[in-house]
C-alpha cells in the first residue's frame, strides 16, 4: 500500500530518475529521509521484483516489515549463505582456532620489530596469528582475487618500514589460510566472510529486477564487485559518503567508486538550522559544496559554553577508552549512565593492565598488545601519538584495576539510565534529543594551522548529526574555532 506522506522535491527527483531507468546513486545526508525515499521507490516499482540489501540483520528485518510485498529484504551474507555448499557453512559451527595456535601450526615464532617510539618490541605468536586471521578477513571483504600484503593489518605503533616488511613476510601464511578455508575437504572453522567471498567468486546472479542497496558508503569491495555483475537489474545505491567511518576494518569509500548518475537528499528531518549549519561547516572542510539543510520547525540549539551544563540523553566519544572515562565520571557524579559497550570489554582493560603490572605481556585488549610492561603503556599514553590511551591509564593509575571491574558492574541498563554513553561508531544510525560530543578527536597542528584528517572529520560529522534539539560542543569550541579559521 503506498505511503501517504508528501514527497519533497528532492525525493520526487530521485523517483523520476529511477523511473527513467538505469542505475542510480543517491547521496543522502544525515536524517534526510533515506528510508522513506527507498519505500517510495518500491511503491513506484510495484510491478517488478525488488531486493533490498543491508549489512545488518536488524536493519534488514526492520525493512522487511516496512517494504511492500514485491521487495524481499535480506542481508548480504544471507544471500551468500543459501548459495554455497552446505559443507562450507557447516564449518561456521566448528570451534575456532586461537591466534597463538594458528601461529604455532604455521611455525610462526615471535618477531622483533621497531616501534614509532624508537623502542624494539617482540610481536608475540598470539599477535602474529591474529594478523594472519585478520588479513584473511580483509581479503574476503575486498574485490581482489587473491590475498595481498595490504590486507594484513599491523598495529599503528609499529614503524612504517617494519610494518611493510611484516606484511610481506606474513602474506604467504594468509594465502595458506585462505586455501585451507576453501578446501572442500577442510574441517577447520571459518568466518562468515569466507563463504561471502566464495559466493562472490562464483559470479552470482541476484534474482531481482531492481536492487535497493542501503548504507552503500559502508560497502566492501567484494559486494561492489558482485553488484557490478548484476547487469540484468537496476541498482539504486543509497548512502552518505561522509558517514563512511570503517577504515579500520579495511572498508573502501564505496560511494566514490560507484559509477552511476547521482541525485541528492540534502534536507534533514532530524534537526534545525543551527545543527545543520555546523554540519555544513564540517562538510565544507571535506570539500563538499552542497550544504545540509535543517527544518525551521525544529528548534535546535548549540551549547558552546563550559559553564553551561544542560541535561543530555547521550554523550558521544571517538574512542572506547574515552567512553569508559565518561562512564566513571558519570558514576562518580551520582548519575546512572548506560554505555553502548559490553561490560566484558571494560573488564578486558582491567585484565590486560593486571598482566602488564605483573610484568607479563597482554594480548587483549589489542590496545595493550605491543606493551611489555605497564610502564611502557604509561609512557606511550603520555606521548603525542599515544594520547588516545591516556584516559584508561589514568583510571588504572589513580583508582586501580579493581575500580574498572566495579565500574563494569555498575553499568545501568539503557531503559533505566539517566543517559547513554557511546562511541561515534556505535551511535551510527541513531539519534537523541540532547547530545554532548566529547573532545577526543585527533586535532593536529600543521604549519601553525589546526587540522583534522578526513576520517576524523567524517567521525565529527556523524557525531554532531546525532542530535535533534540540543547539541553540546562546549569541549570542542576552541578547537572548532581554530579549525574553521584555518581554512579562511
Amino acid at each position: 500500500m503506498p505511503h501517504s506522506f508528501k514527497p519533497t522535491v528532492e525525493q520526487r527527483a530521485v523517483v523520476d530518475a529511477v523511473l527513467g531507468g538505469g542505475d542510480l546513486k543517491v547521496k543522502a545526508y544525515a536524517g534526510a529521509g533515506k528510508t522513506s525515499t527507498l519505500r517510495l521507490i518500491a511503491d513506484h516499482l510495484a510491478g517488478k521484483r525488488g531486493s533490498y540489501l543491508a549489512f545488518n540483520k536488524e536493519i534488514a528485518e526492520h525493512a522487511r516489515r516496512g517494504f511492500p510485498s514485491n521487495v524481499s529484504a535480506r542481508t548480504v551474507h544471507s544471500l551468500a549463505y543459501g548459495s554455497v555448499a552446505p559443507a562450507l557453512t557447516a564449518r561456521l559451527n566448528v570451534p575456532g582456532e586461537a591466534p597463538h595456535e594458528l601461529a604455532a601450526r604455521f611455525g610462526l615464532g615471535p618477531i622483533q620489530v621497531p616501534t614509532i617510539t624508537g623502542k624494539t618490541v617482540e610481536v608475540a605468536p598470539f599477535e602474529i596469528g591474529r594478523m594472519v586471521a585478520d588479513g584473511l578477513g580483509r581479503f574476503c571483504r575486498s574485490a581482489q582475487l587473491r590475498p595481498e600484503a595490504s590486507h594484513i593489518p599491523v598495529d599503528e605503533k609499529v614503524h612504517e618500514k617494519a610494518a611493510d616488511w611484516l606484511r610481506e613476510s606474513l602474506l604467504p601464511y594468509v594465502v595458506r589460510l585462505w586455501n585451507e578455508s576453501i578446501d572442500p575437504r577442510g574441517r577447520s572453522a571459518i568466518a562468515p566472510d569466507v563463504y561471502l567471498k566464495v559466493w562472490a567468486q562464483t559470479d552470482p546472479r541476484i534474482d531481482a529486477d531492481f536492487i535497493l542497496f542501503d548504507e552503500a558508503q559502508d560497502s566492501d569491495g567484494v559486494m561492489l564487485a558482485v553488484l557490478g555483475l548484476q547487469r540484468h537489474a537496476q541498482i539504486i545505491y543509497v548512502g552518505d559518503p561522509y558517514q563512511q567511518i570503517y577504515e579500520w576494518r579495511g572498508a573502501v569509500n564505496a560511494m566514490a567508486q560507484i559509477d552511476a548518475p547521482e541525485r541528492a537528499l540534502t534536507e534533514s528531518f532530524r534537526f534545525g538550522p543551527m545543527v545543520a549549519a555546523l554540519a555544513s561547516r564540517i562538510l565544507g572542510l571535506l570539500d563538499e559544496r552542497t550544504p545540509i539543510r535543517g527544518q525551521d520547525s525544529i528548534g535546535s540549539i548549540l551549547v558552546d559554553d563550559h559553564n553551561v551544563s544542560p541535561p543530555v540523553d547521550a554523550i558521544l566519544c571517538r574512542k572506547n577508552v574515552t567512553a569508559i572515562w565518561q562512564l566513571a565520571a558519570g558514576v562518580e557524579a551520582g548519575y546512572k549512565p548506560a554505555i553502548r559497550m559490553n561490560p566484558a570489554e571494560i573488564v578486558a582493560f582491567a585484565d590486560g593492565a593486571d598482566q602488564l603490572l605483573a610484568g607479563r605481556r597482554a594480548f587483549r585488549p589489542t590496545a595493550f598488545s605491543l606493551f611489555e610492561t605497564w610502564k611502557d603503556a604509561q609512557s606511550f599514553a603520555r606521548s603525542a601519538v599515544g594520547r588516545d590511551l591516556l584516559p584508561i591509564v589514568r583510571i588504572v593509575d589513580e583508582c586501580g584495576t579493581g575500580y574498572l571491574r566495579e565500574l563494569a558492574r555498575r553499568v545501568t541498563p539503557a531503559a533505566d539510565a539517566d543517559y547513554v554513553i557511546s562511541t561515534v561508531h556505535r551511535a551510527k544510525g541513531l539519534q537523541w534529543k540532547r547530545v554532548k560530543v566529547a573532545n577526543d578527536f585527533r586535532f593536529k597542528s600543521v604549519d601553525g594551522r589546526l587540522m583534522l584528517d578526513e576520517d576524523e572529520l567524517r567521525l565529527l560529522y556523524v557525531a554532531v548529526t546525532r542530535a535533534q534539539h540540543v547539541l553540546d560542543i562546549s569541549e570542542l569550541r576552541e578547537d572548532l574555532i581554530r579549525l574553521f579559521n584555518s581554512r579562511r
